[in-house]
């Protein structure tokens, strides 16, 4: 499969994701824990069918430690018992943020709720910024079909 754009090639692009790779850069200097990046990340992708994106972020989830179960155990995390209450607010709320057009109530506040018993409010602010940064950048890659496969944990950091 072949990209129908090549990122890399232009001007535009070159100027646009070098501010999207310091937005990434940031999200993940933040206090949210490095796992419930990795596995909100993982979910927005798996959600969006964002193959660049899974391929990405299992590889650096593994890369950092993350269990093989607990990848794979992502997609069905409400009945999983291998995520922490914390993990799975962070997981809820990544859910309903991605899928605001399929509910028109966008974040119910009980998600709200229920994610800020768990984490402050720097880490909710780094929360729905990378929630609203893997939704964008999955649309990037969706869009122009972006092939996965190919990526090493640490290429883009």
């Amino acid at each position: 499969m072949d990209a129908r754009l090549n990122y890399s090639a232009g001007p535009t692009a070159g100027k646009v994701l070098k501010s999207v790779m310091a937005t990434g850069k940031a999200v993940r200097d933040s206090p949210l824990p490095p796992a419930a990046q990795e596995l909100v990340a993982l979910r927005v992708s798996q959600i969006n069918g964002c193959a660049g994106c899974l391929d990405m972020h299992t590889k650096e989830a593994a890369a950092a430690g993350e269990t093989a179960v607990r990848l794979n155990l992502v997609a069905a995390w409400r009945e999983a018992t291998v995520f922490t209450d914390a993990e799975r607010a962070a997981l809820e709320l990544a859910e309903e943020g991605t899928r605001v057009a399929d509910a028109a109530g966008g974040v119910s506040d009980e998600v709200w709720a229920n994610a800020a018993k768990h984490y402050d409010e720097e880490q909710l602010t780094a929360l729905v910024i990378l929630v609203s940064f893997m939704n964008m950048v999955n649309r990037l890659n969706v869009i122009t079909r972006q092939p996965a496969g190919n990526y090493r944990a640490g290429q883009f950091h």
